[in-house]
């Protein structure tokens, strides 16, 4: 299967939305560098450890290059633009419309069996990971030479 990145659409979306339509990762421009560090909270639903696809979606986010940062049948990822890359991963809430490549284009059979949930803004991440992890439930390990797809090289 072609990266994410290769698919029109997807890239589109993000490298700055599709015309006359809503953005996936609507962000005011606070300044900082685009590898600012970012977690996102991300949850397979029911639906998704039923149809045994915890560990595909587990394997579709390392190989972006992104680290799992706390994990109880949630996780907790970090990594640059983790929380526009994560939605852009994942796709379009209705699997009718979810773009094929993305979790929800592939494994999504309805709207209310889509399969997982992610944070939609940094602010609303924050407040995800704190209702369910505590800081000492969360990892923060150094890349020690190590960079994925998501990485600087």
């Amino acid at each position: 299967m072609p990266g994410l990145s290769g698919h029109p659409t997807l890239r589109r979306l993000l490298c700055g939305g599709l015309a006359g339509g809503p953005r996936l990762c609507a962000r005011p421009n606070s300044g900082c560098p685009s590898w600012t560090r970012e977690r996102t909270l991300v949850a397979v639903k029911p639906d998704g450890v039923q149809r045994r696809l915890v560990g595909d979606v587990i394997q579709r986010f390392e190989r972006r290059g992104f680290k799992l940062v706390g994990m109880k049948m949630l996780q907790v990822w970090e990594g640059p633009n983790v929380v526009c890359a994560s939605r852009a991963m994942i796709g379009h809430t209705n699997s009718a419309e979810a773009a094929p490549g993305t979790i929800r284009g592939d494994f999504s059979i309805h709207i209310s069996r889509n399969v997982i949930h992610a944070s939609d803004s940094v602010e609303g991440a924050q407040r995800e990971i704190q209702l369910w992890f505590q800081s000492s439930e969360l990892v923060d390990w150094a890349d020690e030479g190590h960079h994925g797809s998501a990485g600087p090289a």
